[in-house]
């Protein structure tokens, strides 16, 4: 897996081999948190979609409480399970009854969950949580270094871009590169939109950030 050049042909390595390597696993998924919010990637294919999205909406499942619980969830019988009385009826309306759901995380940082699903009745047993926690765990190594890599390529693309926004908000606000950049951050974060792109815009809107007004037209 982390041999893989990209984000997104990691993605789609882990959860073919989790398929292939976990028994009972019919079809996986990974739901990602990024900027306080959850968003399924590398689906093995539809009804994974659309079984996550239940569990979005709904705020209960397997993949939700894996993420803020911590820990991993194993069900196999999903339409009967008390813990989600809302989202496993639904799920098995779908054809699907066996859910299997880890945690993704390194050191104190969680970056998702590794979701497995079968559309059998008790397709992950006991036994298969231990091996299963193993694949997850270099599932998550494997996924924060593709993580980091894009963010180290992006960041080299965008570097002029990011440098021009700086020095604007340096003359701005009178502040070194350190404060400027922080700022960078900030905005980025309000807005929801990537620091390149905070970026960008302020670089093409550098009078009104400075205050200049228009150029009169004639």
């Amino acid at each position: 897996m982390q041999a893989e050049p990209d984000l997104d042909t990691t993605l789609m390595a882990i959860v073919k081999a989790a398929v292939d390597y976990i028994p009972g696993a019919e079809h996986a998924g990974i739901s990602l948190v990024e900027r306080g919010k959850v968003r399924t990637v590398a689906p093995t294919c539809d009804i994974v979609e659309t079984i996550d999205q239940l569990q979005y909406d709904m705020r209960e499942g397997p993949c939700v409480d894996a993420i803020a619980e911590h820990q991993t969830y194993r069900s196999g019988d999903i339409g009967k399970e008390t813990r989600w009385p809302v989202f496993g009826p639904a799920a098995a309306g779908h054809g699907i009854h066996s859910m299997l759901s880890y945690r993704l995380f390194v050191t104190d940082t969680t970056l998702g969950a590794l979701n497995l699903y079968s559309s059998r009745f008790d397709a992950f047993e006991p036994r298969t949580e231990p091996d299963g926690r193993l694949f997850a765990d270099h599932a998550a190594i494997a996924l924060i270094g593709a993580q980091r890599h894009a963010q180290m390529t992006i960041a080299v693309e965008h570097r002029d871009t990011i440098a021009t926004a700086k020095g604007i908000l340096m003359e701005r606000h009178d502040v070194d590169a350190a404060r400027a950049f922080r700022m960078l951050v900030e905005a980025s974060q309000k807005a929801n939109m990537k620091l390149h792109q905070v970026a960008a815009w302020l670089a093409e809107n550098r009078r009104e950030a400075l205050g200049v007004p228009p150029a009169n037209r004639r």
